[in-house]
């Protein structure tokens, strides 16, 4: 069931997904409004509050009807915490104003794509394509290659896993656009997201290592393996611009394109390994 529901939540996703209607991180913004104090065990008891509802919903639809609504509860999860949804608008909006060179429209749309790690000071044209390059292969991770993993390897709960992964991306997401870097430090968030990567940015890493320079970046992700500190943006991102070595890095257009391309390819192996495992009986 798990291959069956990923692949209709891909499908259902590149067709109508393309705002902020079926993205769950809009959906908890009236709850986010409320919160007033931040502290890591409120980060982590609100997701464990939102994990515990999804496990009552599924445990509730478990057996019903030949667990077709089961079936439709997990597709609209899959949903709601997979996929981009506004941020990919964001990405295409960049395109259009950088394609006619309008640089107040670009470096807008170029600020929503990096809100989450910003872009260094004073760097120059190739350091800025550059950072917007790895910020977009950051999203990719974080609304796409992380959101699946789990889903995965939470079995008949993957939707539970599911649905704190996306809270979590939400609220940090929340507190990057509306508070204070001080605020997001006392939430503790960053640290949870942090320890939940771990494994999941390794993973997509040695595909961005076996997709481009692989003399180069394999020894480079057996290093990361043994690294606990390096944070994991930097991880993926380093390991992934071994494989974009090749391409332009001074085009406004072509540059994000690429990056967004090697994305795509990245997450295609994850869903054939997938499949993979599924046909040889690993997954359900």
């Amino acid at each position: 069931m798990t291959l069956f529901t990923l692949l209709l939540v891909l499908i259902a996703e590149r067709l109508f997904k393309l705002g902020e209607h079926w993205q769950l991180d809009h959906r908890l913004e009236t709850l986010f409004r409320r919160v007033n104090a931040w502290s890591m065990f409120k980060t982590l008891l609100m997701t464990a509050l939102a994990m515990l509802v999804t496990f009552l919903i599924l445990r509730a639809l478990l057996g019903l009807f030949f667990n077709v609504p089961l079936l439709v509860a997990w597709i609209l999860i899959g949903l709601l915490c997979i996929g981009a949804g506004k941020v990919r608008l964001h990405y295409h909006a960049y395109l259009k104003a950088a394609a006619r060179n309008d640089s107040h429209a670009h470096a807008a749309m170029a600020s929503e794509l990096t809100l989450i790690h910003g872009v260094p000071p004073g760097c120059d044209e190739r350091e800025f394509l550059r950072e917007l390059q790895n910020a977009l292969l950051w999203i990719n991770f974080r609304y796409y290659l992380a959101p699946m993993f789990w889903f995965i390897v939470g079995g008949p709960w993957g939707p539970v896993l599911l649905v704190g992964y996306a809270f979590l991306r939400g609220w940090q997401s929340w507190l990057a656009r509306y508070h204070t870097p001080n605020e997001r430090q006392q939430s503790g968030i960053d640290a949870i997201l942090h320890v939940l990567d771990w494994v999941p940015v390794r993973l997509a890493g040695v595909v961005y290592a076996l997709l481009g320079h692989g003399e180069k970046a394999l020894p480079a992700w057996f290093a990361s393996l043994g690294d606990r500190h390096t944070s994991q943006y930097q991880v993926l991102t380093s390991l992934a611009q071994y494989s974009l070595a090749r391409e332009p890095h001074m085009d406004k257009v072509e540059t994000p394109k690429a990056a967004v391309s090697m994305a795509k390819k990245t997450s295609l192996v994850l869903v054939v390994v997938v499949a993979l495992l599924t046909i040889y009986g690993t997954l359900i």
